[in-house]
């Protein structure tokens, strides 16, 4: 080995460190701040129930939105879930974003749907409506029956005809617990002046006993690459969504469960149809707008309020799904790159959306190539053995800390696995995380890059078994293990 090469190896790996002792720094501050906004929450809890906000007379109505394309398996179980929502003024309305399945069918006959007109604003540009209807038992639920624009297009035809204040965009392959708009809101009705949007945690309902669209015993999926996407939701927002939010520099309120003002979504033109992060893309661009109009706000995350979804059990669907979530956030952060670093942003512009681009979009390729230039120096003797100790704890023990860290907050705060077994399990798939899935992960993000790169567009196929018909896949045999 010359030289030379022996430089460029110690070099890369200096760097490599480096990066993780930053990305770890980080972790380690959002966790700390975690911990404390949690805590928060749970003694303002205690002195604001979901009875208060039920009844205030200051809650806001609420417009559920739930774009849907192809949703046959899992969407009567989803919106049956949403009418019964405890709320005082909410309604539904589902967006048919020109499904080929049987999606209109299925609401129809399970809601008694008939055809009938209503008005809507045209604030935002959609596709053409092709038909309305509402429900002769249910009221306060609507289908909206449009051509095919992508999930974009389908929240804004909903924005438009949305008659309450507030807006909540659901996927329809959701499950939504009953009292989580209550929860949602309450940052709303506690600072109805400047909380603009809020959300709510994502769990993972494979493996739970469903039955009516309700979530009756929570255990884990059989699956063991289920179980490891049940440890990475809870350290993605209970660790960071948590830590984020308490900075006001929460960069992404899950597309599954998001609260939004109405005229502020309005006001910035709606979900930009030409992302595959539409999510990610409008929290960005309510930052970007708010702060350079100078206008105080805030966008809040809610541990609490939860949200049930089906997560994919099979490494291809799990894989496009990744890629998919990494490209929308590379279309995102480049349409609002004038924030990165600029003052006027404040957290979110010098701390949020640095740390985003440098590890989350690029974090990746470093992770990857970084692992593998190390492994290679250290079999070289480019490297010392203390210096590639230091590098296994700083790149590895600690993701595992910070995982276990995460499902401490979780059982501290709110114990929803009362199952010992189960809690053991998420301890064990933590600790094996960092072994094999979380390099995987790397690839397909990396390969989410290579897309993004390309030009390439549209969602891909997605497979779903339909959460709503868990209870009939458990029923019959004892639950193993969210």
């Amino acid at each position: 080995m010359t030289a030379s090469v022996r430089e460029a190896l110690e070099l890369f790996s200096v760097l490599t460190l480096s990066y993780f002792v930053g990305l770890n720094a980080i972790y380690l501050v959002l966790t700390v701040a975690s911990a404390r906004d949690l805590a928060s929450y749970l003694r303002k809890r205690r002195t604001l129930s979901g009875d208060d906000i039920f009844r205030s007379p200051f809650t806001p109505g609420i417009t559920i939105i739930v774009p849907a394309c192809n949703e046959e398996a899992g969407i009567v179980a989803s919106v049956q879930s949403l009418l019964d929502l405890r709320y005082p003024l909410h309604e539904v309305l589902v967006v048919n974003d020109g499904s080929t399945d049987a999606t209109v069918d299925r609401l129809r006959e399970a809601f008694d749907l008939v055809a009938a007109p209503r008005a809507s604003r045209t604030a935002i540009a959609t596709r053409p409506l092709r038909a309305t209807y509402v429900s002769r038992r249910h009221p306060n639920l609507w289908l909206f029956d449009k051509e095919n624009g992508g999930k974009a297009d389908a929240l804004n035809a909903g924005v438009n005809a949305a008659r309450h204040p507030y807006v909540c965009a659901v996927d329809a392959d959701a499950l939504i617990e009953v009292d989580a708009l209550l929860a949602v809101v309450a940052p709303i009705v506690d600072d109805p002046d400047q909380v603009v949007a809020t959300g709510g945690i994502v769990r993972i309902a494979n493996g739970c006993v469903i039955d009516h669209g309700r979530i009756t015993s929570i255990r884990l999926p059989r699956s063991p690459l289920a179980v490891f996407q049940v440890v990475e939701y809870f350290r993605a927002f209970l660790i960071g969504r948590v830590g984020w939010s308490r900075f006001n520099a929460l960069l992404i309120i899950s597309g599954a469960f998001g609260l939004f003002s109405r005229a502020a979504v309005e006001e910035v033109g709606g979900y930009w149809p030409k992302t595959v992060g539409e999510d990610a893309e409008l929290v960005l661009r309510l930052h970007h707008h708010l702060r350079r109009i100078g206008r105080p706000y805030r966008i809040s995350f809610v541990a609490d309020p939860v949200c049930w979804t089906e997560a994919p059990e099979d490494l291809r669907t799990l894989g496009r799904q990744r890629r998919r979530w990494h490209r929308g956030l590379g279309q995102a952060l480049w349409r609002h790159r004038a924030m990165i670093g600029h003052p006027r942003y404040r957290a979110f512009g010098l701390l949020a959306i640095p740390y985003f681009v440098v590890f989350e979009l690029f974090g990746p390729l470093v992770e990857l190539v970084g692992l593998g230039v190390v492994i290679a120096a250290f079999a070289l003797g480019a490297v010392s053995l203390p210096f590639f100790v230091a590098f296994l704890v700083v790149s590895v023990m600690l993701g595992v800390a910070f995982s276990v860290a995460a499902l401490a907050l979780e059982e501290f705060s709110f114990h929803r696995h009362t199952q010992t077994a189960d809690v053991v399990r998420m301890g064990v798939y933590a600790l094996a995380e960092n072994f094999g899935y979380r390099q995987l992960n790397d690839l397909w993000r990396a390969i989410g890059l290579v897309d993004l790169a390309r030009g390439k567009t549209g969602w891909g196929e997605q497979r779903r078994k339909g959460i709503g018909v868990s209870v009939s896949d458990t029923a019959g045999r004892a639950p193993t293990s969210s």
